[in-house]
């Protein structure tokens, strides 16, 4: 057995206890390092988990955006045709520009003393901003007042600026206020419309204000005979509904300009039956220039005194027909005159016993001007309805049994003659 001294005891204890404390400075420091990464790692786990958090939060955001306008779009209430649009775009073009015009007229009471009473009414086209509107002259026929009623339920009082028989178009003028701004409708081209084009019409029928019906032109040039002595030559033909009360109003192409001014049905039962006319705008358009200009028409005219023939004046003077024109005298200095149309010469009594009229026989019968035969005093005055003065016309005549053409210069209405 080994003896130690006590130097060597407290020696090696001495030893051991560094070697203790060395040892566990040691181990402290490798649990810290441990502790350390350890926290490390978490915070990165953390961090990594919030970064990935956060990018699909800004992910779904960014979905939700894309998505959101497209589920917050408005859609239409409801789905429209092509047609039914175009038809709505026409109406709200248009309406506001129809007017409906009502007449008072002056009659008598059993009494015979003259009373005013409700005359007739129809429709009508504001053309102008300052107030014109244009219509029938058999809507305003024999009217002591009319008035005019726009879309906005107020009503002015109009005035005749002109009218023509012959076209059956009248221009009227009413006073709006200067702070209202009045809708118009604007003139087409009737020149290029089509047998089967779509055409609308918006009218007053049956007091039923600004209605609006469709169809389409089912044919074109009618000579529609309006009434004794007018016919109107070149009208459109439409199977859109006109009734009583359209008369006046537009007839419109899908662009809502006018294209022809609705103005009488063919009808058995007076109501629409698929077959109603129209004047055509490229009259409208020449005759309404007129009337604002003149208050009358400027047309061409042949100055002779005219007189229908009848079976009865061709079995007295021995003529072989009984239609046509007869030309009873022919104004000095005239085209007519130049062109050599020939009046006649043998003075009789015409008419009735109590009111004879002097009508001169042997003068030329007019059966032609330019392409229309002439049978009726209707036929003569709507072949020269569209005439200027100044115009040349060519002019069959029947003289001495045969036919002749005849180049004829036309003069001014100022100074035409009396019918007979």
């Amino acid at each position: 057995m080994k003896l130690y001294s006590r130097r060597h005891l407290v020696r090696a204890t001495v030893q051991g206890i560094a070697i203790g404390a060395v040892a566990a400075l040691a181990i402290t420091f490798s649990l810290n390092n441990r502790t350390t990464k350890a926290d490390e790692t978490i915070d990165s786990s953390e961090a990594t988990a919030t970064a990935e958090s956060a990018q699909e939060t800004d992910q779904t955001l960014a979905t939700d955006s894309a998505v959101l306008p497209a589920a917050t779009k408005s859609a239409p209430d409801v789905s429209y045709t092509q047609d039914e649009n175009q038809n709505i775009f026409v109406y709200e073009k248009c309406n506001e520009a129809v007017v409906n015009i009502t007449t008072q007229v002056m009659g008598v009471n059993w009494f015979l003393e003259p009373i005013v009473q409700d005359g007739g009414s129809g429709s009508g086209s504001i053309i102008d901003k300052r107030g014109y509107v244009v219509t029938n002259v058999h809507v305003i026929s024999n009217a002591s007042k009319i008035s005019i009623a726009l879309a906005d339920g107020s009503t002015y009082e109009g005035r005749i600026i002109g009218q023509d028989v012959e076209s059956d178009i009248a221009v009227l003028k009413f006073d709006p206020p200067k702070n209202v701004e009045l809708k118009t409708i604007d003139f087409g081209d009737s020149e290029k419309l089509k047998v089967g084009q779509k055409v609308i019409a918006i009218g007053n029928p049956f007091a039923l204000e600004r209605t609006m019906t469709t169809g389409i032109i089912s044919g074109l040039g009618r000579p529609i005979q309006e009434s004794k002595n007018v016919i109107i030559r070149n009208m459109i033909q439409t199977d859109a509904a006109i009734n009583p009360g359209n008369s006046g109003g537009p007839l419109l192409d899908t662009n809502g300009k006018m294209v022809g001014i609705n103005t009488m049905i063919i009808s058995n039962s007076g109501s629409s039956a698929g077959v109603g006319f129209a004047i055509p705008v490229s009259t409208a358009r020449r005759v309404v220039n007129d009337l604002l200009q003149f208050g009358k028409v400027n047309r061409g005219v042949i100055n002779i005194v005219p007189v229908q023939m009848t079976s009865s004046i061709a079995q007295y003077a021995g003529l072989e027909i009984s239609t046509g024109i007869l030309v009873s005298s022919v104004q000095k200095g005239s085209g007519a005159e130049r062109g050599g149309i020939r009046g006649g010469t043998k003075a009789v009594q015409y008419g009735s016993r109590w009111n004879p009229t002097t009508i001169y026989l042997g003068g030329d019968i007019i059966i032609g001007i330019d392409n229309i035969n002439i049978r009726t005093y209707a036929d003569y005055t709507s072949a020269l309805e569209s005439k200027r003065p100044g115009d040349s016309v060519t002019v069959t005549v029947w003289r001495d049994g045969k036919s002749q053409k005849l180049k004829v210069t036309l003069d001014s209405a100022e100074d035409s003659s009396t019918t007979l």
